[in-house]
C-alpha cells in the first residue's frame, strides 16, 4: 500500500519526540530533517518537501508548542494539519453543469488507466442515481473502442461511438445524443500517447474548444512517482486541467505523487483508484489521507466502505440470532461475503485507528478466507446450521472433502466458538445501535481486540 514506508519513517521520528517531556528547537529541527528525508524517499518533490518541513518547523518552535504539556503530540498535530493543507485541505467535488449534461473530459498518457477509470467514475455516479454515458474518442489505439464497450457493459453504462470518425465530431454528436436521451453526465475517453507530444495536445485542445467541458480530469499513475507530477504539470500548462485521478494507490508505490501534485500544479486530486475492481474508486479526502499517512487510521472511510458493502437487513437478522446465541456457519459465510465486498482486507484493516501503523502486509493472510470457506462448504447443510453436531468422524469427512487436515477443521471450530462468544458480547441482545456503539468504542479503546476480530495472521480469531 502507498505510504507504507513513509508512515513507518514518520512514526519512528515521532516516537523520539513523544519520549521527551520537553522539546527544544534543536529537537524539532532534527525531527524535521528526518521527516524531510522520509518525504524525499517517498518520491515527494524536493521543493515541496523543503517548503513543508519549513512550515512545520516555523509553527512547531512557537511558544505554545514548546511550553505545552505534550509538545510531541502538538508537533504531530501540526504535521497532520500541514499534510492536509499540502494535499488540498478539503475534498474537491466534480463540477455540475447548469444544464445537463455535465461533460467530463478524461485525458492522460497511454497505460495510465484512463479508460478503466472513466468506467469507474461512471459507475460511482450511476450508484448515486445519475445517468452517465461513456464516449469513445480514442480512435487510434487498437481495440480502444472495444475496451470501453467491455467496461461499459460491466458497469451497466451505455457507450457512444462512431468508429474512427474525427474525435471532435464524436464529442459533439455524443453531447447531442446525451441531451436527447436524458444522460446527465458524459465522459469523453480521449486518446492517450506513450509520451506527451504536440499532436496529442492539439487534438485535446480542439476537443476542449468544441465542447467546452465542465471538467478536464487527468488520470495519472501513482506508481510513476515524480514522472506523474511532471505529466500533470505539462498537461495543466498546455491544456488547463481541473483535477486529477490518481490510480494504483493500492500498489507498491511510495506515494510521492499524492503529496506533490497539488503543490506543483495547483490542481486538486479528486479521486483515487484503490484496486483493480471497477468499484475500487474513492473520493480523495486530504484530511483522511493525512491521518492514514500518520498511522491514525481513517475511520470515516472505513465506515463509508462498510455502509456501501454491508446488508442492513442481514445485519439486523444477525443481531437477533446473536442475541439468541444462534450464530452458525451460514452466518459466518455471509460475513465473509460482506467483508469481501469491502475490498482488500489489508487496506480495510489499515483504516482502523491504532492498527494501521502497527501491521505489515505480511501479517495479513488474504487467503485465509478461502481456506475458511473451503472447510465450511465441505459441511452438510445440517452441520452448517448446527455446528454442535460436528463430531470426530464428521470432522474427518469434512477435512477429506476440502483437502485439509483434521487439525485445520479443529482450529476453525475452536476459533468459530471464540468469535461467536465475542460477537454475542457486543450484540447485547438489544438491537443494532447498541452493538454499533460498542463496536466503535472497542475499536477506539482496544485496538488489539479489533485486530483479533479483523483476521490478523498469528493473532486472529481463526488462528491461521
Amino acid at each position: 500500500m502507498a505510504f507504507e514506508g513513509l508512515s513507518e519513517r514518520l512514526e519512528n521520528s515521532f516516537k523520539k519526540l513523544r519520549a521527551k517531556g520537553k522539546l527544544t528547537e534543536a529537537d524539532v529541527k532534527e525531527a524535521m530533517r528526518e521527516v524531510r528525508l522520509a518525504l524525499l524517499e517517498a518520491d515527494v518533490n524536493y521543493k515541496v518537501a523543503k517548503d513543508f518541513t519549513k512550515s512545520v518547523t516555523e509553527r512547531a518552535v512557537g511558544e505554545d508548542v514548546m511550553e505545552s504539556l505534550t509538545p510531541g503530540q502538538m508537533v504531530i498535530k501540526i504535521v497532520n494539519e500541514e499534510l492536509t493543507k499540502l494535499m488540498g485541505g478539503t475534498e474537491s467535488r466534480l463540477a455540475i453543469a447548469n444544464r445537463p449534461p455535465t461533460v467530463i473530459m478524461m485525458c492522460g498518457l497511454q497505460g495510465s488507466g484512463k479508460t478503466t477509470h472513466s468506467a469507474k467514475l461512471a459507475l460511482k455516479l450511476k450508484n448515486e442515481g445519475h445517468r452517465p454515458m461513456l464516449v469513445a474518442c480514442d480512435i487510434y489505439r487498437p481495440a480502444a473502442i472495444k475496451q470501453l464497450q467491455v467496461v461499459g457493459e460491466q458497469v451497466g453504462v451505455p457507450v457512444f461511438e462512431m468508429g474512427t470518425e474525427n474525435p471532435v465530431k464524436i464529442a459533439e454528436e455524443a453531447i447531442k445524443y446525451a441531451k436527447d436521451h436524458g444522460h446527465d453526465y458524459v465522459f469523453l475517453d480521449t486518446a492517450g500517447r506513450l509520451h506527451i507530444d504536440e499532436e496529442l495536445m492539439q487534438e485535446l485542445q480542439n476537443v476542449r474548444a468544441a465542447v467546452h467541458p465542465n471538467e478536464i480530469l487527468l488520470v495519472i499513475d501513482a506508481m510513476t512517482g515524480q514522472d506523474a507530477v511532471n505529466v500533470a504539470k505539462s498537461f495543466n500548462e498546455t491544456l488547463g486541467i481541473d483535477g486529477v485521478i490518481l490510480t494504483k494507490l493500492d500498489g507498491d508505490t511510495r506515494g510521492g505523487a499524492a503529496l506533490s501534485v497539488r503543490a506543483v500544479t495547483g490542481k486538486p486530486i479528486k479521486f483515487v483508484g484503490t484496486g483493480e475492481k471497477l468499484g475500487d474508486l474513492e473520493s480523495f479526502h486530504p484530511d483522511r489521507m493525512a491521518s492514514r499517512i500518520l498511522g491514525m487510521g481513517d475511520v470515516l472511510s472505513f465506515i463509508e466502505r462498510a455502509e456501501q458493502s454491508l446488508d442492513e437487513k442481514k445485519a439486523a437478522e444477525l443481531e437477533k440470532k446473536l442475541a439468541k446465541n444462534k450464530f452458525d456457519f451460514n452466518d459466518l459465510l455471509d460475513q465473509f461475503a460482506q467483508l469481501e465486498r469491502m475490498g482488500s482486507i489489508k487496506d480495510t484493516i489499515k483504516m482502523i485507528p491504532g492498527i494501521g501503523n502497527k501491521i505489515k502486509d505480511a501479517d495479513i493472510d488474504e487467503n485465509a478466507f478461502i481456506r475458511f470457506k473451503s472447510i465450511i462448504y465441505s459441511m452438510t447443510k445440517e452441520e452448517r446450521a448446527h455446528p454442535d453436531i460436528i463430531n470426530p468422524s464428521r470432522k474427518r469427512r469434512i477435512a477429506a472433502g476440502c483437502g485439509m487436515g483434521v487439525e485445520d477443521v479443529n482450529k476453525l471450530m475452536a476459533q468459530f466458538k471464540q468469535m461467536k462468544k465475542m460477537m454475542s458480547q457486543f450484540a447485547g441482545g438489544k438491537g443494532g445501535p447498541k452493538m454499533s456503539k460498542k463496536m466503535r468504542r472497542m475499536m477506539q479503546q482496544n485496538p488489539e481486540m479489533a485486530q483479533k476480530m479483523m483476521g490478523m495472521k498469528g493473532n486472529n480469531p481463526f488462528g491461521f
